[in-house]
């Protein structure tokens, strides 16, 4: 799957698509559209399914230096009012806060990211590792040949094996054709 092909397939979704197109309006910096927005979009289409099917949520990344709760908020308020119409639950975090609430949230530390593209760096499966900023440029670290053929692997970059294991089979039981895979024998 080239680059071109993954944003005609993810555009396919109306939603992505509109966010996509307003997302420089949020005016939030490194501003990304992420993970199963894109690649569950992918999934869905190679499924024969609507492109919005199983979708949960839209998360929207972006990096500010700025860790208060009150500049976060600032740009969720505007991502609310901006999307307000698409209907979707729309999720938006600062990447620089990340560190503070992630270990009572999940019970595991984590160091502070210095972009919103090292927390896309940081998903529990590889192919998911997938974002398009303010500017329609893929992000892809892992490539996009794994994730068009729906082969699943851990991301070494966030060894937590039950957390990955968990995530894997919620994505097999959307999509049964998915198939997890080793090592790098496997690639």
């Amino acid at each position: 799957m080239t680059e071109a092909e993954f944003l005609h397939t993810v555009r396919l979704n109306p939603v992505n698509a509109a966010i996509l197109d307003r997302l420089p309006e949020l005016r939030a910096p490194q501003a990304h559209l992420v993970a199963g927005a894109l690649f569950q979009t992918v999934w869905n289409v190679r499924s024969g399914q609507s492109p919005e099917a199983h979708i949960r949520d839209y998360d929207l990344f972006y990096w500010d230096a700025d860790m208060s709760y009150e500049a976060e908020d600032r740009v969720i308020r505007g991502a609310a009012a901006l999307f307000a119409d698409l209907g979707a639950r729309i999720e938006v975090r600062n990447q620089a806060r990340v560190h503070l609430w992630f270990p009572q949230k999940f019970g595991l530390t984590r160091p502070p990211l210095r972009s919103a593209r090292e927390g896309i760096d940081q998903f529990l499966v590889e192919c998911t590792c997938v974002g398009v900023d303010e500017r329609g440029t893929v992000y892809a670290p892992y490539g996009l040949a794994d994730l068009a053929a729906g082969h699943l692997r851990p991301n070494p970059l966030n060894h937590t094996p039950g957390l990955y294991a968990a995530k894997v089979a919620d994505y097999r039981q959307r999509w049964p054709w998915l198939r997890e895979m080793g090592g790098e024998e496997d690639k």
